[in-house]
């Protein structure tokens, strides 16, 4: 192997004081020295896949890659990977409706075990809240709550969840404010389970991609779902949510965020965890809903997603005898590097959370019903069905 990918690789890290075989719990082990050539020509990539093979291991696998990432190493080793990225969601909508099942398949229907193992009793795969809370139970209940709060959750108003995972927030919802509530995912596993889960209370759980909505509703919230939609789909995202939405009603929107715009994700965390994902910017949103909503507050709880992300790492751990029965050394490392490495990425403020609460705009609300009343018009039609 030639000496230059090593030296650069190294040299690298030193910069963020990081030393290969050196004594801090975060410096890097290489068990093998084609790790520098991978990770040089592949990036974040080689980076991933070569630690999933144990060619290198840190112990204090977070506080490695939050040294990358504050050193801004990440964006300095360019590869072919990213630009082909970048070009191919420029030129293609990588979320188009004929490709929105398969997040579902490849990464919610992986397994209810694992998702059961590693997240609280309710099931909720997002940031929790962290303030007073002491456990990932609580903290989870008390983001609902945040949510619930802003949203004014009142005894008979109908919710629609938005991407509702296993059904845990609907649940508390349904027994905590006695509303009625629908949820939709594009998993079936999730779907399966959230049934099960909310079974006797006045919840309706769809396996439905949010372009099939057809019906209004008093309240609308979406935790982490966005981040699958898209840039190319963001517009139109809003507007479905904006004719679903009753000229009264409210809508909160819970989504991980990107300091800085793109237009596609991670290479690795698209191919092994997130397929078709991409992270919104500040901007993104706000051009998407312009004309169509009012922004009522923003609030960043970015911070409470480092604890967040490590009580599930330490939950995956716990459980690792178990889940290792269907699951191999590699799928393992796999998880375990995400869940570091989002964990980091939170700690380095590169990406956030927010909730941001959004009022439908009025006027846009009164021209969609004249349109909609009049007999030429071509508008959507609302019905009662979920």
């Amino acid at each position: 192997m030639s000496l230059r990918p090593r030296q650069i690789i190294t040299e690298l890290l030193s910069e963020c004081d990081v030393h290969v075989n050196g004594t801090a719990p975060y410096d890097i082990r290489v068990n093998n020295d084609d790790f520098y050539t991978r990770t040089l020509l592949n990036g974040s990539l080689g980076l991933g896949e070569s630690y999933m093979d144990g060619w290198w291991d840190a112990p204090d696998l977070e506080g490695f890659i939050y040294r990358l990432l504050r050193a801004g190493i990440d964006q300095r080793v360019w590869n072919w990977r990213r630009a082909a990225a970048f070009c191919i969601a420029s030129v293609f909508n990588l979320q188009k409706r004929d490709r929105a099942f398969q997040i579902g398949e490849r990464h919610y229907d992986i397994g209810n075990d694992l998702y059961e193992a590693m997240l609280d009793r309710r099931m909720i795969y997002s940031c929790g809240y962290w303030d007073s809370a002491t456990t990932l139970d609580s903290a989870q209940e008390a983001k609902l709550e945040l949510i619930f709060k802003k949203l004014g959750l009142t005894s008979g108003q109908r919710v629609l969840d938005v991407g509702c995972g296993w059904g845990g927030a609907l649940q508390l919802a349904a027994t905590q404010y006695h509303i009625e509530g629908v949820g939709i995912t594009v998993s079936q596993a999730q779907a399966e389970l959230a049934r099960k889960r909310c079974e006797g209370l006045p919840i309706v759980i769809l396996l439905k991609d949010y372009r099939e909505l057809n019906s209004t509703f008093d309240r609308i919230f979406s935790i982490g779902m966005f981040e699958h939609v898209g840039v190319k789909n963001y517009r139109t995202y809003m507007e479905i949510m904006n004719k679903s939405l009753r000229p009264d009603g409210r809508f909160l929107l819970h989504s991980i965020g990107s300091v800085n715009a793109t237009n596609h994700s991670d290479t690795w965390i698209v191919k092994y965890i997130f397929p078709n994902s991409m992270l919104p910017s500040q901007l993104q949103i706000t051009q998407a809903l312009e004309g169509l909503f009012t922004i009522d507050g923003w609030q960043r709880i970015g911070t409470h997603y480092e604890p967040t992300l490590l009580a599930w790492r330490d939950n995956f751990e716990k459980h690792w005898p178990t889940l290792k029965a269907t699951r191999d050394e590699r799928f393992y490392r796999m998880w375990r590097f995400y869940l570091s490495v989002s964990a980091a990425a939170f700690r380095a403020g590169t990406i956030d959370v927010w909730q941001v609460l959004l009022l439908p705009n009025r006027r846009f609300a009164r021209g969609l019903a004249a349109r909609a009343a009049s007999p030429c018009s071509s508008g959507v039609q609302q019905t009662s069905g979920g």
